[in-house]
């Protein structure tokens, strides 16, 4: 693996979230170097510079920039603590990069922002949004990333809520968008979180604009839903990379006296989820909701039961490494007996992983997408 980013701020070690032996990836790609080139070539920062830096995967950007003391806005947990670790591998102090994540205000106005694009075009305009009562006349704005990454609704989305774009050469297949804030433009309201009704239910179902499915039901999700368990008494259940917590919230509803508890490693999937269950339940329905890195937090055999629709891509890179991690995870936090409860893709062969792990699993269901699997610790 290459871990050694070379740039004109400086030669950095730096290392992707979650970790896995032998990793093929690195922690940067070709449109974080553009972008730190880019900046050095035209001295574009000092020290005096307020500098806003979005969705920066694992801290490229933020290290190689700690000097200016940027602050750093991420929906990923993930991509948090990758930053974190990155600073503290090149010996810089963690409070070089001011961190706040995706649902907290913003305060002042900003000389530079730095943009890599998001997968998901939403997100893109709910930062947009957030961002545009920060912005002066003269904030330079760039937005970097790979061309892929770069449809003409991106370049659409930025003319109408920041200003005129102009784009740079591409360069190792990643491109530069350059954009004059127009502060006359009409900005609209913010319509995020949007909400949509769960089909034959009573419950108005909110997502924030980084949570996956957020316009209606997914069909994996909808198969899971007709699999969830019921006479599960007072069990302690896990619905893991909860997203907007649909899952939890309809096995609790057939578990009222379990306790549910919603993880996931975005802000705003877990926002969504607490949001969610207060309105089907209340206050004082039996939940916890934690942002963090999997189940790496949680006690070792206190769980009973485990829900997960585990992703397979991390940002723009697709893989099964999350995963294998949350199945790994789950075998240390089952109590003996407890299960596991996974839906994937037919293509994805979770099993052999559930077997390498449990010794067994057993198929619940299938069609002709989608699989669910469950797995049973053993003493």
């Amino acid at each position: 693996m290459e871990n050694i980013l070379e740039t004109q701020q400086g030669t950095f070690e730096l290392d992707r979230l979650p970790k896995r032996p032998l990793e093929l990836l690195r922690a940067w790609d070709a449109a974080d170097e553009y972008l730190l080139a880019y900046l050095s070539a035209h001295e574009l920062l000092s020290k005096d510079s307020r500098i806003l830096i979005y969705n920066d995967s694992f801290g490229a950007l933020a290290v190689a920039l700690n000097q200016f003391k940027p602050i750093a806005i991420s929906d990923s947990f993930l991509s948090q603590q990758s930053t974190k670790l990155n600073l503290s591998k090149n010996k810089f102090p963690e409070d070089s990069v001011q961190f706040i994540n995706s649902l907290d205000g913003l305060s002042g106005t900003f000389d530079t922002v730095i943009i890599k694009a998001p997968k998901t075009l939403a997100l893109l305009e709910d930062q947009l949004l957030r961002l545009h009562p920060h912005l002066t006349a003269s904030t330079q704005v760039i937005v970097g990333g790979m061309i892929k990454t770069l449809p003409p609704s991106v370049w659409a989305l930025l003319e109408r809520l920041v200003g005129p774009t102009t784009t740079g050469l591409a360069r190792k297949k990643a491109r530069l968008i350059f954009v004059t804030p127009d502060l006359t433009l009409n900005i609209p309201l913010n319509r995020y979180p949007t909400s949509y009704q769960l089909e034959e239910s009573d419950k108005v179902i909110s997502n924030h604009a980084n949570v996956f499915s957020r316009e209606k039901l997914d069909i994996g999700t909808r198969f899971f839903l007709q699999h969830l368990p019921v006479g599960l008494g007072n069990s302690e259940i896990i619905d893991l990379g909860c997203g907007n917590g649909l899952v939890g919230l309809m096995v609790a509803q057939k578990n009222p006296a379990a306790t549910v508890h919603f993880i996931d490693e975005s802000f705003m999937a877990v926002a969504s989820a607490k949001d969610n269950f207060h309105r089907a339940f209340g206050v004082e329905g039996k939940a916890t909701f934690c942002v963090g890195d999997g189940l790496c937090d949680i006690a070792a055999a206190s769980a009973d039961l485990i829900l997960c629709n585990p992703p397979f891509h991390q940002q723009n890179t697709v893989g099964d490494q999350i995963a294998n991690s949350m199945i790994k995870e789950s075998k240390r936090v089952l109590r003996v007996g407890g299960q596991l409860l996974l839906i994937g893709n037919r293509h994805l062969n979770y099993h052999l992983n559930l077997n390498r792990l449990f010794g067994s699993h057993t198929v619940i269901a299938t069609n002709n997408k989608f699989i669910i699997l469950k797995a049973t610790l053993k003493r």
